[in-house]
């Protein structure tokens, strides 16, 4: 009897599961989101940068932003609206970015800025996607004569206010002993110009700030990199507000549509060939040609396609920003996973 009851329960269920299969499928609802919404409306993507700093955003000789971060923003613009140059950059500082991306002021922040615990919790924000790995980096002045940070006691380091950096140094201090003191300003390039004047001793932050910093100085050369990062590994990357998940999925899958390019080997020089009449299904996904990723994003099917041709895939971003055509920064580990780094993404299937 017992054996006959669980062979009835076993049918029961096979039944039930081809019923469901049969079922017609529900119609795919609407996207949701006040912020994409707002963002179509208008015809603008609102995003917030840094006020300029070499590699993550920074004006050029005829005033036109460039920059990783850069980058992202005209990339999100790009899937939204089908064009990369709609969007309106705001420069804002370390120690208010937070505040005018929670006030509603710009509609996305992405600004070097490290994803962590508290940002996440008491500040209320969604941290969708990690564009840049990194760690604190110091550099200081050859004359200096010293070779690791423990050598640093008593000496002083310029740096940003608002940030994690103070906290580790702080940290570290505390945990070797030493005294590391600090100067902290609000603007990157004040900090720039007040370590190449002699009011610090060092400079530190992110390892690509640090190597933008570096980029500024009179005489780069007589800087030199310590071989020691503190505070862990640091993932830098986009801020949302918490409460409009459909514009964090979507914020998101743009920088994981930039990876899926790489991994498939896009570029924008070759777009438009591999575009034409795709036979593998993972090309045809990533060009909208099946799928319909776009819809369930709330833009068109054409969005991924579109960012690599405009703008490329994330490795030629980094190589234009921070590798051999920009401030020359290893990618180490912002290579993709297959090539040691810690770069990875979900699948499309």
């Amino acid at each position: 009897m017992v054996r006959l009851g669980m062979r009835a329960a076993a049918i029961g269920a096979m039944v039930a599961a081809l019923l469901v299969a049969g079922a017609p499928a529900r119609a795919q609802e609407p996207v949701k989101s006040p912020t994409l919404d707002a963002v179509k409306k208008r015809g603008e993507l609102i995003c917030g940068i840094d006020t300029g700093i070499p590699g993550y955003a920074y004006q050029d000789s005829s005033g036109e932003w460039q920059g990783l971060d850069v980058a992202y923003c005209r990339a999100i613009a790009d899937a939204i609206l089908g064009s990369p140059k709609k969007v309106k950059f705001i420069g804002t500082t370390s120690k208010v970015r937070f505040s005018v991306l929670k006030s509603g002021e710009i509609d996305v922040l992405i600004r070097d800025s490290e994803h962590s615990f508290i940002r996440n919790t008491q500040l209320g924000l969604d941290e969708p996607a990690v564009n840049f790995f990194t760690g604190q980096t110091f550099m200081v002045k050859k004359s200096l004569g010293v070779s690791h940070l423990k050598e640093m006691d008593g000496a002083t380091v310029c740096l940003l206010t608002g940030t994690t950096l103070e906290t580790n140094i702080a940290d570290y201090n505390r945990a070797n002993n030493v005294k590391i003191k600090t100067l902290l300003f609000d603007r990157p390039e004040e900090a720039f110009a007040a370590a190449d004047s002699g009011r610090c001793d060092g400079y530190t932050d992110d390892g690509g700030s640090v190597a933008a910093a570096r980029s500024t100085m009179k005489k780069p050369a007589d800087w030199i990199f310590l071989p020691e990062t503190i505070g862990g590994l640091e993932p830098l990357g986009s801020f949302t507000r918490q409460g409009d998940e459909a514009w964090t999925r979507l914020v998101k899958w743009v920088h994981f549509s930039m990876l899926e390019a790489e991994v498939l080997g896009i570029t924008r020089a070759n777009a438009d060939q591999m575009a034409k009449n795709p036979t593998n299904p993972d090309v045809r996904r990533f060009f909208g040609v099946e799928g319909d990723f776009g819809k369930l994003l709330g833009v068109d099917n054409g969005w991924s396609g579109r960012i690599v041709k405009d703008i490329g895939n994330y490795g030629e971003v980094y190589e234009a920003t921070f590798g051999t055509k920009g401030l020359g920064l290893p990618r180490g580990m912002n290579n993709l996973y297959d090539h040691g780094g810690l770069q990875t993404l979900p699948t499309w299937h």
